[in-house]
């Protein structure tokens, strides 16, 4: 599972401008973060691929009001609606922006280039339509705070008993850069999403950190094939409920806006 989405940022950033709360360039900027450069294809009224700018504004003239996100599973399409082709290419990426106000999905397709070191990466958001119904197994706030909470006592357990808690300098290395980014009192959601959604985005970021620690450090660093099954099962649960606070947190300005009307 990805630590800080694609479809996180083009989300809580799109919402944030179509609320009108940060400027165009300030959204494209945080959107594309560290990658090269992001291009909208298969937009409406579009005959080739456009930039960020180009196309938020074009969604915005298409009726989208909001922006939700997917982050789906094989066996569990958290946050989408079908038709199946979208879902298949969602879940191909293992991610997706949903549109409201708009029967519109947007799915990431990320191409690297360059040696090792000195990547550059291009991103493509296919743009395809999608059915209007209410997303998959999308939890509230309330809920998935709740199943946070019991989810990182179920991760730190099994970090333990497993022996990774802490163990090998990866450990360390992503541990310290978890505190660093925390203490640094990063902005890890756009203007206008609440406080609660923050504290949820941030512990779910911990929850994953967690996980992804335990899929990849073992004792000794070795891991054979059966401790590997049984660590996928035990950790199954608690991603999954990772997974469904991130889509809360990043889905929680639409929501909220929603409510309101």
């Amino acid at each position: 599972m990805l630590f800080e989405p694609r479809s996180g940022r083009l989300a809580a950033w799109g919402n944030a401008l179509l609320a009108g709360l940060v400027s165009p360039d300030e959204a494209v900027t945080s959107i594309v973060g560290e990658d090269s450069v992001h291009r909208v294809l298969g937009l409406p009224g579009e005959a080739g691929p456009v930039g960020l700018t180009l196309a938020l504004g074009r969604m915005r003239a298409l009726g989208v009001t909001g922006l939700r996100v997917a982050l789906p599973a094989p066996g569990h399409p958290l946050g989408l609606s079908g038709p199946p082709e979208f879902n298949a290419r969602a879940l191909e990426a293992e991610e997706a922006v949903v549109c409201t106000g708009a029967a519109l999905g947007l799915v990431p397709e990320v191409e690297e280039v360059g040696p090792a070191g000195d990547l550059h990466v291009s991103v493509t958001w296919h743009c395809l339509p999608v059915r209007e119904a209410p997303p998959a197994d999308v939890p509230s706030l309330g809920e998935a705070e709740r199943e946070l909470a019991e989810a990182l006592r179920e991760a730190t357990v099994l970090l333990t008993q497993l022996d990774v808690a802490g163990s090998g300098p990866v450990a360390e290395a992503a541990l310290s850069a978890y505190r660093a980014r925390a203490e640094a009192g990063r902005e890890v959601l756009a203007p206008g999403y609440p406080p609660r959604a923050v504290r949820v985005l941030s512990l779910a970021q911990r929850v994953d950190l967690l996980v992804s620690l335990a899929y990849e450090n073992g004792p000794g660093g070795a891991v054979a094939a059966s401790e590997m099954a049984a660590r996928t099962e035990a950790l199954r649960p608690v991603e999954r409920v990772a997974r469904r606070a991130l889509v809360a947190a990043y889905n929680a300005a639409v929501e909220e806006r929603e409510r309101d009307r």
